[in-house]
């Protein structure tokens, strides 16, 4: 249901100058109707100006007049040609200014792990424009040398719905068309359930190779097993040399 401009200041001048039911004002501005209440006592919207709904071609005094006369009727907002498909508009989203600098790390996420995403897509899920979005394409923004690519899931410019459903939407588009990317020619983001299922990538190798199976054991061909006491692996002399080394008195 289409509601009246300036909801409050419109219920204040109903309120102050008709006889209309707490209900139908309630209904007609989208207020609860304790609200309402709340108004014509005196407690709510104090200090705010009534705002006149037939001055401002929202109301006619005709249908105010219906109404007060039968109180289970329900007023009806006057039809406004300019305001058709007004709600049906869609731009880009609105970005806090505390998220605004995160927006071109997001940027470079999406064209680095999905190029499949129209610049219009991309512009859509992180509130910016196609001519910044081209620039990061081709890497002449700026201040490029210092972007660095950060999901916009993480950075709160997106939710992970949004974001799985304009992926999906432009796969599906690749498809029909025959420009699927191919996922072997770049990173692909996997769940946390298909990495576990995941076989374990082969390590690199060591440059310290033989360290890792180190063991105590002798140098000059002693069997694995036999490992050496604290003293012969330091050197050090036995207690009984100590007293062989002791001058005789």
């Amino acid at each position: 249901m289409a509601l009246p401009l300036m909801q409050k200041a419109t219920a204040v001048w109903l309120v102050d100058n008709t006889t209309l039911t707490f209900r139908q004002i309630s209904e007609f501005c989208g207020l609860h109707e304790l609200e309402v209440t709340g108004i014509a006592d005196g407690e709510v919207a104090i200090g705010i100006k009534g705002f006149d709904p037939i001055a401002n071609n929202q109301l006619t005094a005709e249908e105010i007049k219906r109404c007060e006369a039968d109180p289970k009727a329900n007023l009806k907002l006057m039809y406004n040609p300019a305001a058709e498909g007004e709600t049906k508009r869609k731009g880009p989203r609105y970005t806090p200014l505390s998220k605004r600098q995160d927006r071109p790390a997001a940027i470079a996420w999406l064209v680095k792990f999905h190029p499949e995403l129209a610049d219009s897509q991309i512009a859509k899920l992180v509130g910016t424009t196609k001519p910044t979005i081209l620039t990061i394409r081709e890497r002449t923004h700026w201040n490029i040398n210092n972007i660095q690519p950060v999901d916009p899931v993480a950075l709160g410019l997106t939710k992970q719905v949004e974001l799985d459903a304009a992926v999906a939407k432009a796969a599906a588009k690749a498809a029909r068309d025959g420009t699927a990317v191919d996922d072997s020619e770049r990173m692909k983001l996997v769940s946390t359930e298909q990495s576990l299922a995941m076989e374990d990538e082969p390590r690199m190798p060591s440059n310290i190779a033989g360290f890792e199976t180190f063991s105590l054991s002798g140098s000059d061909g002693e069997e694995e097993g036999d490992a050496l006491d604290a003293d012969s692996l330091f050197n050090l002399p036995s207690s009984s040399d100590d007293e062989d080394d002791q001058p005789e008195t």
